[in-house]
């Protein structure tokens, strides 16, 4: 149902467009604001309790967007989703690399964090195209039937998890991060460059879809091959050895030339997106890893949380710009 929210709330329930606009723009602005008290949640009370409560609130928050109505079932379902996402948000990384460590595997992480990148970016893409055959040809119920589904097998999936014990760090090297200038300075060395990039990209893909006139089939195919692109770099994130800010500011510069080629050259747009997902999809797997081997175990899920309210914020800034560059 990722791609028929908007549909759903307006054609189906009649919530004028205006009004699903302002609200989901409020879920956002709502996860922002969640993003960092649901990360010293996990950390304080387990990644594995932040997941199942994230899980628990996601099947909570589908059931309100298939059976709320009107302007306060659409309320209530955004606060539900972004509550949901942002106990997920932070802990899941925080607990596979916790998990790493337990086995001694440190290193493994940021070619699993890569994988599963990958294959949940290629799984969006399926699932979309899915869920628009099943509503089309069974109608939303079952579109919704669907969706709270796999939310639960989700809520399943993390009840069968494990919490593994605290991942201290022999030499000290991460013992005290986030807690002096010195590894503060290197978390927002590590976590702006990437966010950066993915706002580049974000408004490079606004740039391209409100550009002409293009149809639903034409948008579908276009949003499809920029997720397959992401999923793409991730899978090149799997093979790198871990790197650090360097590598990720080199990444950034050239997602920002591409940018301004998309801008400068609009003919070549779709092709700079591209290159611009693929190199996003390279550098979030990355950075994860770079964060948790800085973080202090006390703040995984915390520092996981802040890149991704980095991203949020930038992100937030860079789409009202880019729409004044279309113009």
């Amino acid at each position: 149902m990722h791609g028929l929210y908007l549909l759903w709330w307006v054609e189906e329930k009649q919530v004028p467009p205006a009004t699903v606009a302002a609200i989901l723009a409020a879920g956002d602005l709502a996860l922002l604001c969640l993003e960092l008290p649901t990360g010293w949640f996990a950390d304080r009370v387990g990644h594995r309790a932040s997941l199942i409560a994230g899980s628990a609130v996601q099947v909570a928050g589908m059931i309100w967007c298939w059976l709320g109505e009107g302007v306060t079932g659409l309320v209530a379902a955004t606060v539900l989703v972004a509550l949901g996402d942002a106990f997920r948000s932070g802990a899941d990384a925080a607990l596979v690399y916790r998990t790493c460590h337990a086995l001694g595997r440190d290193h493994e992480f940021q070619a699993i964090e890569a994988r599963a990148n990958a294959v949940e970016l290629g799984a969006l893409v399926a699932l979309v195209l899915t869920g628009g055959v099943i509503v089309t040809s069974w109608g939303f119920a079952a579109g919704w039937i669907a969706e709270t589904t796999l939310s639960a097998a989700g809520l399943a999936i993390a009840l069968a998890m494990t919490e593994p014990p605290p991942a201290h760090v022999a030499d000290g090297g991460n013992r005290g991060a986030g807690t002096s200038s010195g590894p503060a300075l290197g978390m927002a060395a590590l976590i702006l460059p990437t966010g950066v990039l993915a706002a580049a990209a974000s408004a490079a893909a606004f740039l391209a879809q409100t550009s002409g006139i293009r149809d639903a089939e034409e948008l579908t195919v276009m949003v499809a091959a920029f997720t397959l692109a992401e999923a793409g770099g991730s899978v090149a994130a799997a093979r790198l050895a871990g790197t650090g800010v360097g590598m990720l500011s080199a990444v950034c510069a050239l997602g920002v030339l591409c940018f301004a080629l998309s801008v400068a050259l609009p003919a070549f747009t779709i092709g700079m997106v591209i290159v611009l997902a693929f190199l996003t999809g390279l550098a979030e797997p990355l950075r994860a890893a770079a964060i948790q081997h800085l973080a202090a175990d006390a703040a995984r899920a915390r520092a996981a949380s802040l890149a991704n309210a980095c991203d949020m914020i930038v992100m937030l800034i860079a789409l009202p710009l880019s729409a004044r560059i279309w113009r």
